[in-house]
């Protein structure tokens, strides 16, 4: 399978612009598991991700559009099943929704460039802000940090 950012148009790890296209493009770009959680807002099996207990230093992107989202200093270890992050890279980097489905009132956690659906967050996580975002390794992207600081300056990561 080719990976999903060289065969996407619209993946970019440096353009921060809003990106709106229609599911039935994403559909035709995207690999199914991605598309079923990124637009179809599902989940991957707890314990299954790759990123579940991934250590390396560097930063994770939405694997749908390159947007940055976490760095690895806000991941930690939550025993949940699922990649676990306290806060994320920076302001507007998440968006958020009230989510209501299966019986249960959470909020949904959602790329802020493309919309795409990354998980929940939940207000049982570590200090300094106690959030626990919940996030699916399919929808995840990671650079070493010696990749990334090639696409981001300490003053673009800090605002």
């Amino acid at each position: 399978m080719e990976p999903v950012k060289t065969s996407n148009p619209f993946y970019s790890t440096t353009d921060t612009s809003k990106v709106d296209v229609p599911n039935t493009e994403w559909n035709k770009i995207l690999p199914r598991e991605v598309y079923d959680i990124a637009r179809e807002k599902g989940t991957e099996r707890a314990f299954s991700g790759k990123y579940n207990t991934h250590k390396e230093v560097g930063t994770y992107y939405c694997a749908v559009c390159g947007n940055p989202l976490f760095n690895s200093n806000g991941k930690f270890e939550s025993s949940c099943g699922w990649p676990s992050f306290f806060e994320p890279i920076k302001k507007g980097s998440i968006i958020y929704a009230p989510d209501n489905s299966h019986d249960m009132k959470r909020t949904e956690v959602m790329c802020g460039r493309c919309k795409s659906h990354l998980g929940h967050v939940f207000e049982d996580g570590p200090p300094p802000t106690g959030l626990r975002y919940c996030i699916n390794s399919v929808i995840l992207d990671f650079e070493k940090a010696k990749d990334a600081a090639k696409n981001y300056t300490d003053s673009q990561l800090s605002k």
